[in-house]
């Protein structure tokens, strides 16, 4: 459903931010996306959702191509952001229906889908309140919820999980596993290892860039006989 072809981008002329990298996801998958402070995982996340355009590499998206195919691509994908402060001056309904209706989501069908996940992430007390007043882990479940609206098959998420307190967090976990199982796919990145481990069916782990290791946390802990995640992480990188 997420397919991405020798994806590169260079700022500055000559840094290679992302540096041929080529990987999918398919239906029924959850893909954990792993890498240091540093190592291009969000500029390959901004280059999946058409915020930027690669120097070489194509991207699809439920089929369509990002750059060819925009809109199509885009109302395919929810993307949750590494940044919730957005747009604070709004109140979260507000925020909500404003990305709502960019995604022309039916008032009947848009107010059921506020009320459940506004409902399961403990939110539905301030969403007539002005999310300057939001602590950052509530304009993080806000971003969520939002990006959930259109109920699309392709989640791209970016350090979902930040801020989040652990019925929150429980609770997207949860939602992320269902989303696969029922034929869509998953792609978010995350620093917390264990999550990865217990979570995703596959990972994705790069460096400046590269392309590290792609597989189950199986067959990696396999290749690297009696350590752990995290030291096998520290290893490769």
């Amino acid at each position: 459903m997420i397919k991405a072809n020798n994806l590169t981008m260079i700022y500055g002329g000559d840094f290679k931010s992302v540096d041929n990298l080529t990987f999918n996801v398919k239906k029924g998958e959850i893909l954990g996306f792993v890498g240091p402070n540093g190592a291009g995982k969000t500029t390959v996340i901004k280059m999946l959702t058409g915020i930027l355009r690669p120097v070489e590499g194509s991207i699809t998206i439920n089929g369509f191509d990002i750059n060819k195919n925009p809109l199509e691509a885009k109302q395919s994908l929810a993307y949750v952001a590494d940044n919730p402060d957005i747009l604070i001056s709004l109140k979260g309904i507000e925020y909500i229906n404003f990305i709502a209706d960019i995604y022309k989501v039916p008032a009947d069908i848009r107010q059921s889908r506020i009320d459940s996940l506004a409902e399961r992430f403990g939110i539905k007390d301030a969403l007539n309140t002005s999310m300057k007043e939001y602590s950052h882990g509530m304009r993080q479940k806000l971003m969520i919820i939002a990006a959930l609206i259109h109920n699309p098959p392709a989640w791209i998420l970016d350090e979902p999980m930040t801020g989040l307190d652990p019925s929150a967090a429980f609770e997207l976990k949860s939602m992320m596993r269902t989303h696969a199982d029922e034929g869509n796919c998953v792609l978010f990145s995350t620093h917390v290892l264990e999550v990865a481990e217990k979570l995703c069916d596959r990972i994705l782990i790069i460096n400046h860039g590269k392309d590290l290791y792609q597989g189950t946390v199986e067959d990696l802990e396999k290749s690297y006989s009696g350590e752990d995640l995290e030291q096998i992480f520290i290893d490769m990188i």
